[in-house]
């Protein structure tokens, strides 16, 4: 058998189960649902659901008007209204993260005043909109809490279906200007969960 797994969670549930090549503990936490996968007799494989929200960045400014591209004034009350409408919702993340393009950046803070992410907002790379989408799912795949990230299309677009689909150049889901779209991985597969433009936020 694979080696043991130690955590700092409570365990809330064991269930042990065959699975289509190999036995699976199924062991829920309380800090979430994790799966204990036993392939062969020297490797032990542990994932946890989480939810990732990714934005798109407010309207913005034109590069004649401003060469930074800040939200203009009705992306920006765009973005309030959604970030207020998200709080509303329960909606939760651990930290929010942002291509460090002013729009990104300003749409980014303005969530965040409402959201207060636990871990704050930060810049990153591999958010701006042409960046591979290969490196940003490599960092997602190691994480265990709930995420935002906001970015620019087409990179999100192409994020979305490498991970859905397996494919960057299938489009899995429209996107809109401070709308939000909320994937959600389970047992190692990512799915839609929901999305919410912000035409449907008053």
């Amino acid at each position: 058998m694979g080696s043991l797994v130690h955590t700092r969670w409570q365990i809330e549930r064991v269930h042990v189960a065959p699975g289509p090549t190999a036995w699976h503990l199924e062991v829920s936490l309380s800090a979430g649902l994790y799966l204990v996968d036993t392939w062969d007799d020297t490797a032990t494989r542990v994932t946890r659901d989480m939810e990732l929200f990714l934005v798109q960045h407010g309207e913005a400014k034109t590069e004649t008007e401003d060469p930074e591209r800040p939200l203009n004034d009705r992306g920006a009350e765009t973005v309030r209204r959604m970030a207020a409408w998200a709080l509303q919702a329960g909606l939760r993340v651990a930290q929010i993260r942002h291509s460090g393009k002013r729009r990104a950046e300003q749409t980014a803070e303005t969530l965040a005043e409402h959201l207060q992410p636990a871990r704050g907002v930060i810049a990153v790379a591999g958010l701006k909109p042409n960046d591979d989408v290969h490196s940003m799912a490599a960092t997602l795949e190691a994480e265990t809490e709930a995420v935002m990230l906001v970015g620019h299309l087409p990179f999100l677009g192409r994020l979305v279906g490498f991970l859905v689909a397996g494919d960057p150049d299938a489009t899995v889901v429209r996107f809109r200007n401070a709308g939000i779209v909320c994937l959600r991985r389970e047992k190692e597969r990512w799915s839609v969960n929901w999305t919410v433009p912000p035409e449907l936020v008053q």
